[in-house]
């Protein structure tokens, strides 16, 4: 059974939205963050510089 999360998601895909939950993008043996580009450490819970958080 789909959720309404799910159709909600389907409706913006099916527009062309993007509706992954970022997350840590990686950089060589760096962590990067995806909403400034920051690099941080691999151990690291939340971006230094804009205070992104993964979900």
């Amino acid at each position: 059974m789909a959720t309404a999360n799910d159709v909600f998601d389907e409706f913006l895909e099916d527009r062309g939205h993007e509706t992954e939950t970022p997350s840590w993008e990686r950089d060589y043996n760096k962590k990067r963050c995806p909403d400034c580009g920051g690099l941080h450490g691999l151990d690291a819970s939340n971006c230094s510089v804009c205070g992104w958080r993964p979900n």
